[in-house]
């Protein structure tokens, strides 16, 4: 409109405005997006992070908590029997230690035959780690599992569920025959094996069982940390059929404790300290004993005297409404059922967390789609629990989980820097446009022209944002909310005014150039506007930190795409062929000059910008800190 009341062609002035609304969208975000994503996916899975859902990608900038099985995620999954237990008596497994008389033989027998793990070819122990383990104290206290096995073939088997809490295996003294004496070893947590017990085996035989006092060591040992396994026994006398299952556990003799030890990943208590930094609480969720589990939770700096430790018997009394209340405090669950994880994200996602939620198993599956971000176990894993998860650890290692949080951020960082490159040279060619006429002035462009902007300034720059670093404090800040706009922390003023920045640059100097009667002024117009956006492109790649901090070269990618660019453009200019199509005309010297001088000022009006936010003069709630 304001072209034709200056008496400006129809047509010329229809492809303008045409030319213009494409110029005003920033068609290259879904591109840009979907690559971003892509290579984002593609750099977490070299650091063994799978991503099944690429929107996961960036979602999990959201994490504010983070709920993680122990064994194998924080700790090694190595384990080892350090300790055993029996009679009143503690001994380390060490070489030269005796392990003669009652009641150790029967302790060791039943941690080699209650047991699914077993020796390869080269003498190596396979299977469930901490079956393995049993394993191999066994041998090393010189039982042979085979010798065993022999003598006492198995028959049966109870397999471990998580409700009782105790695996039983069923043995016959004799191979071949009528088969007259039946031998029941049952394992599990102390609680569970010891609730099936009435009496103990010491070092003379048969005694009294002091539940109390046995419960008490195992407390004890599971507070320096070791993961405690109970063991117990059944002779059934004179039984010409197979005893049915309810009689397998009960009346059990109680033999004694197996001390394991799981060391923690080196790795794990930094990753914990950088998640507390990030605003994210991390979260120990595991079937261990509770004083194990706030022994090793406690280690790594999860715990500290204002968390909490909830075992599974006491999360199940509480109510929906109860546990909400108290969720937020708790930094432990013991005891855990899987069903149980789903009612914690519930009460967690009820509080306005963006919870992500680790597992393994085929009960986790639940919890995993529930939860925000599900993350499965690559190693330990069943296919279930992967189908069900965002993204699985290829690793098993809960520092793994937090440098795709870091990930997560920097992609998320880096799309809004397009966005806010795009859309702020776009709002200065559009301002451009618009200004000049109501100042008396030609437009400035031509369609071609706006055309030709809007495609060299958003194509390769705008890909190579997606390669920028992450922001150095990219771990110091709180978690983005899922909901906030795109547009949050001064992003919507920073288009605003640096695009009038842009046209501020551009109008004078046509303004000048056009009344001087240089015929080269909408050739200067034109290059200023393309270099004032490649300016701005190089000056945003960090939100508040100085080009001059960071380094110009710390991102190769985008400053060899704004040398291309430059180059391209200037082709337009000086190359003869390019001349009619672009309308363009060559410049001297010393108006390219001008040009590149000219164009610097939007550089250093973001740098200034950037200095305000530093100093907290500007953008005051830009980037809100939260305690943790």
């Amino acid at each position: 409109v304001a072209g034709l009341l200056r008496g400006e062609p129809l047509v010329l002035m229809f492809l303008t405005a045409v030319s213009l609304a494409v110029a005003a969208i920033p068609e290259a975000l879904p591109a840009v997006v979907t690559v971003s994503l892509a290579l984002g996916a593609r750099k977490m899975v070299q650091k063994h992070a799978l991503i099944r859902r690429l929107p996961a990608v960036e979602t999990l900038g959201s994490v504010t908590y983070i709920c993680s099985d122990k064994t194998g995620t924080l700790t090694r999954n190595r384990m080892r029997v350090e300790v055993v237990f029996a009679a009143g008596r503690e001994k380390k497994l060490e070489a030269g230690n005796a392990m003669e008389g009652n009641p150790w033989p029967l302790l060791f027998q039943a941690m080699a035959l209650n047991n699914d793990a077993s020796f390869d070819r080269e003498g190596r122990a396979v299977g469930d780690p901490t079956e393995t383990a049993l394993l191999e104290a066994a041998r090393d206290a010189g039982w042979d599992r085979d010798a065993l096995t022999e003598a006492l073939p198995r028959v049966g088997e109870l397999p471990f569920d998580s409700t009782r809490k105790r695996m039983s295996t069923l043995h016959c003294e004799a191979a071949r025959g009528e088969m007259d004496t039946w031998v029941v070893f049952v394992k599990g947590a102390p609680e569970e094996t010891l609730a099936c017990c009435s009496v103990q085996l010491g070092r003379d035989g048969v005694e009294v069982l002091d539940r109390a006092a046995v419960l008490a060591t195992a407390d004890m040992l599971a507070a320096r940390g070791y993961r405690v396994l109970g063991f117990a026994l059944r002779r059934i006398e004179m039984a010409r059929e197979r005893p049915a299952n309810d009689e397998l556990e009960r009346d059990l003799v109680f033999l004694g404790f197996a001390g394991l030890i799981d060391p923690v990943r080196p790795e794990a208590a930094s990753a914990v300290d950088e998640c507390r930094s990030a605003g994210i609480t991390p979260v120990m969720i595991t079937g261990d004993h509770p004083a194990t589990a706030e022994a090793i939770a406690r280690e790594l700096g999860i715990v500290d005297a204002g968390g909490e430790v909830v075992s599974g018997p006491e999360l199940a009394q509480m109510d929906d409404a109860a546990l909400a209340a108290r969720v937020r405090d708790i930094r432990v669950y013991a005891r855990v059922d899987p069903e149980q994880k789903i009612r914690i994200v519930r009460a967690l996602q009820a509080r306005g967390e963006f919870v992500a939620m680790t597992g393994d198993g085929v009960n986790d599956a639940p919890a995993l789609k529930r939860a925000d971000i599900g993350v499965a176990m690559g190693k330990g894993g069943t296919d279930v629990a992967r189908e069900a998860a965002a993204m699985v650890l290829l690793d098993d290692n809960f520092a793994t989980i937090v440098s795709a949080v870091r990930e997560g951020r920097r992609i998320f960082d880096n799309i809004r820097k397009f966005l806010k490159y795009s859309m702020t040279g776009n709002a200065g060619t559009v301002w451009t446009i618009f200004l000049a006429p109501l100042a008396g002035l030609p437009i400035p462009l031509l369609p071609i022209q706006i055309l030709w902007i809007n495609l060299a300034t958003d194509g390769l720059p705008g890909l190579a944002l997606a390669n920028e670093r992450a922001e150095p404090n990219v771990m110091q800040r709180p978690p983005r909310p899922p909901n906030e706009s795109m547009f949050a922390h001064g992003m919507g003023q920073h288009i605003v005014w640096v695009g009038l920045a842009i046209a501020a640059v551009c109008v004078p100097l046509q303004a000048w150039a056009w009344h001087a009667g240089n015929s080269h002024w909408q050739t200067m117009i034109f290059t200023v506007l393309c270099f004032s956006r490649l300016a701005q492109c190089i000056s945003i790649r960090s939100e508040n930190h100085s080009v001059f901090t960071i380094g110009f070269w710390s991102n190769p990618l985008l400053m060899g795409a704004v040398l291309l660019t430059v180059a391209l453009h200037l082709a337009t200019i000086y190359v003869p062929a390019l001349n009619p199509i672009f309308k363009t005309e060559p410049l001297d010297v010393a108006e390219l000059t001008l040009c590149f001088a000219v164009s610097t000022i939007v550089f250093f009006t973001v740098e200034i910008e950037k200095w305000l936010i530093r100093h907290r003069l500007i953008y005051t709630k830009a980037r809100p800190q939260k305690s943790v």
